[in-house]
Order: structure tokens, then sequence, then C-alpha cells
């Protein structure tokens, strides 16, 4: 008699794209407890334990994917930095100096961008400011916030100035440093969370106030004598 071969097995074609998904999911849920976690209760009584228990994961999927808390932390700024939608805010801003000729509306559209991004990533900030009196890896994470956002600032101004756009008694540097300052989570902690300025009224005051300090006075039509 013949014997009957039994079926060969067949394995599953192996699904890159559905992982990754997955993969994505799961770091979007973490550093959404996390976001949630740090601003309720603080950075020091956040425990990784606390947050992979918030999202179903092991604690090890933590470590692995941010490192230690500060990991996550940074990881919030850069997500929060990146605004709302699929492209980021650095690149909407530089398309806008790359076409708009009017630095007026330039600095303009800064401020509506400060309205979509400091709610989201000042409150972060404040975190690592306060966290960093009593925590080394969060001093040194403030020190790199802080420079990368006066980088930032500085390329702004230098694409202001190579548009002839700034007053002639400011250079490069001074112009990043005034958009430095105010871009500052303080200033926004002092307006809005005290204050409680709603972020419209923030961005234009943003705008106003470094439309002011940056730019040489508009020029009045002049009208003519009959």
């Amino acid at each position: 008699m013949e014997r009957k071969s039994a079926p060969v097995k067949t394995k599953r074609p192996y699904d890159s794209a559905r992982r990754q998904e997955q993969a994505r999911q799961t770091r979007a849920a973490i550093l959404d407890a996390a976001w949630r976690r740090f601003l309720a209760d603080g950075f020091a009584p956040t425990t990784i334990a606390s947050l992979a228990a918030d999202v179903g994961v092991s604690v090890d999927t933590i470590y692995k994917s941010f490192g230690a808390k500060a990991g996550l932390v940074r990881a919030i700024c850069e997500q929060a930095l990146a605004g709302e939608g699929p492209v980021p805010a650095e690149i909407r801003s530089d398309a806008l100096q790359a076409t708009e000729v009017d630095p007026r509306a330039i600095i303009r559209g800064w401020g509506a961008l400060t309205a979509e991004i400091a709610p989201r990533v000042a409150p972060v900030l404040l975190l690592i400011r306060d966290a960093a009196m009593a925590d080394p890896e969060m001093a040194s994470l403030q020190t790199e916030m802080d420079a990368q956002r006066l980088d930032r600032m500085t390329h702004n101004a230098r694409n202001l100035a190579k548009a002839g756009h700034l007053r002639k008694d400011l250079n490069v540097k001074q112009a990043g440093e005034i958009m430095w300052t105010y871009s500052s989570p303080q200033l926004y902690e002092l307006l809005v969370l005290i204050r409680g300025w709603p972020p419209q009224r923030y961005s234009a005051f943003i705008a106003d106030a470094m439309i002011a300090a940056l730019l040489p006075p508009e020029e009045k039509p002049r009208t003519s004598r009959c």
C-alpha cells in the first residue's frame, strides 16, 4: 500500500508592514501614557513600571525603545515640536520662509505655529526645567533642548538677514537670541498658564513683539499735497 505523505506545512509570510504598524502603535501608546503621567504626577514619582502597566507592555519594551525616563521626555518633546498633521512644523516654517516675501507675514506665520506647538511642548519643557534641579540627566536634557531651540531661532534669524529684512542695528546672533527669548517656555508659563491668556492671544503677542523687535519700522505711504 502506498503511504500517504503528510501535508507540507507552509510558513506564513512575514508581515513586516503589520509588525511595523504594531510597533508604531505601541510607541504612540507609551508616549501618550508618559505624557499624561509626567504632567499629572511629575517626573520623579513616575516610574517605568507604572508606564508599562498603563500601556500593557513589559518594562523591557520601554527601556529598549526609549532608554530611561529622560529618553521618554526627549521623545515627547520631539513629537510635540512636530506639531499637528503629516508635515512637521519645521518643514512648514522653512517653506513659508522660502516662498513669502513679506517679513511681517513670515513672523505672523511663526505666531500661528506657536499657537499650535506651544501648548504641546511648553509644559514638557517646564517639566524638564523643574526636574533638572534634582536630576543630572534632566539637567543635561534641559541644556540640550535650550541649545536646539537657540540653533533653530538663529537659523530663522539668518534667513531674515539674508533677505534683507532685519533692522540695521541687529546682527544674526542678537536676532536669534530675541526669538529664543520670545519662544521660551517661561514666557508661555507667565502669560498662558499663570495669567490665563488663550493661545491665540499669546501667539498674536509673540508675533507683534518680534515684528517690533526685529524689523525696521514700516514706512507709511506719503500723502500728496494739493
